[in-house]
C-alpha cells in the first residue's frame, strides 16, 4: 500500500458536515457512526399542514383573481374588483411561502428538542482526524468464491478548511473453494495486520505534521510577543526622547 499525499495539507481541517450524512460504506470503521436524530413526527406534520396552506392560499389566490376580472369587465373599475385582484395576486404569488415556513419552523423545533443530540454529532466530526485508513473486508461469489479486497479511506479537502473520506479499492483477490479454507483465513489475517500496520503509519506521518504545525504556531506568537515588547520598549524610550526635545532650553 502506498503513502497517501502530505499529510501537512489536511492540518487544521475539521470533518466535513457531510459525513454525519454519509452512507455507511463511506466511512472508515475505526471513526464509528454519529448519533442518528430521533424520528419526530412534528416535522411531518408542520410540512403537511404547510402543503394545504400552499394549495388554499394558490387556489384562492386564483379564485380572487377570476372574481377581481370578472367584476371589472362586468362594472367597471370598482376598488374591490381591484383589491381583490392584488389580493389573488399576492396570494397566488407567495403561495410556496409557506412550505418554507413550515420547513423553518420544523427545522428550529428539532434544533431546540434535539440540541444535546445535535451537539455530540458536532464532538463526534471533531474527533476525526484527516488521515487515511486501511480495511481489509471479505465477500462471497455465486459460485461460493471469496474475495478479499482492500479498501483505502482516503481523507480529501472538502472546502478551504474541511475534509471528507474518499473510497479506493486498492487490491482485490479472489480465493475459489478448492483452496484450503486456513490458508484463506491466513492470507485474510496477514493483509488485515498489514491494513492496520499501513494506517498506523498514516496516522503517525499526520501526527508529525499536525506536531510540527502546532510548534511553529507556538514559536510564531512567541516571536510575535518578543517582537511586541521590543516595540513598547521602544516607544517609550521614543516617547521619553520627545518629551526631553519639548522641554525648553536649559540657561545659565
Amino acid at each position: 500500500m502506498t503513502q497517501d499525499s502530505d499529510p501537512g495539507d489536511l492540518v487544521g481541517c475539521t470533518a466535513d458536515q457531510e459525513l454525519l450524512a454519509a452512507e455507511r460504506s463511506n466511512l472508515p470503521e475505526a471513526v464509528g457512526r454519529p448519533e442518528s436524530i430521533p424520528v419526530s413526527r412534528v416535522r411531518g406534520r408542520l410540512v403537511g399542514i404547510g402543503a394545504v396552506l400552499t394549495a388554499v392560499s394558490l387556489l384562492t389566490g386564483i379564485a380572487l383573481l377570476l372574481l377581481g376580472a370578472i367584476g371589472l369587465i362586468s362594472n367597471g373599475a370598482g376598488s374591490l374588483d381591484v383589491a381583490a385582484i392584488v389580493l389573488g395576486a399576492v396570494l397566488a404569488g407567495t403561495h410556496w411561502g409557506w412550505v418554507h415556513v413550515a420547513e423553518g419552523t420544523s427545522d428550529a423545533i428539532e434544533r431546540r428538542r434535539n440540541g444535546e443530540v445535535l451537539e455530540r454529532r458536532r464532538r463526534w466530526l471533531e474527533t476525526i482526524e484527516p488521515y487515511t485508513r486501511y480495511e481489509v473486508t471479505t465477500s462471497v461469489g455465486d459460485d461460493g468464491a471469496i474475495s478479499i479486497v482492500q479498501v483505502a479511506r482516503r481523507a480529501v479537502r472538502s472546502g478551504d478548511r474541511h475534509f471528507t473520506f474518499r473510497t479506493e479499492v486498492t487490491h482485490t483477490e479472489v480465493h475459489t473453494t478448492d483452496e484450503p479454507s486456513a490458508a484463506i483465513v491466513e492470507r485474510a489475517e496477514l493483509l488485515r495486520r498489514q491494513a492496520a500496520a499501513d494506517t498506523e503509519g498514516e496516522r503517525e506521518r499526520y501526527q508529525a505534521a499536525a506536531d510540527a504545525y502546532e510548534s511553529s504556531r507556538l514559536s510564531l506568537t512567541e516571536d510575535q510577543e518578543v517582537r511586541a515588547l521590543h516595540r513598547a520598549t521602544s516607544e517609550a524610550l521614543s516617547e521619553q526622547i520627545n518629551t526631553h526635545l519639548r522641554d525648553p532650553p536649559l540657561t545659565e
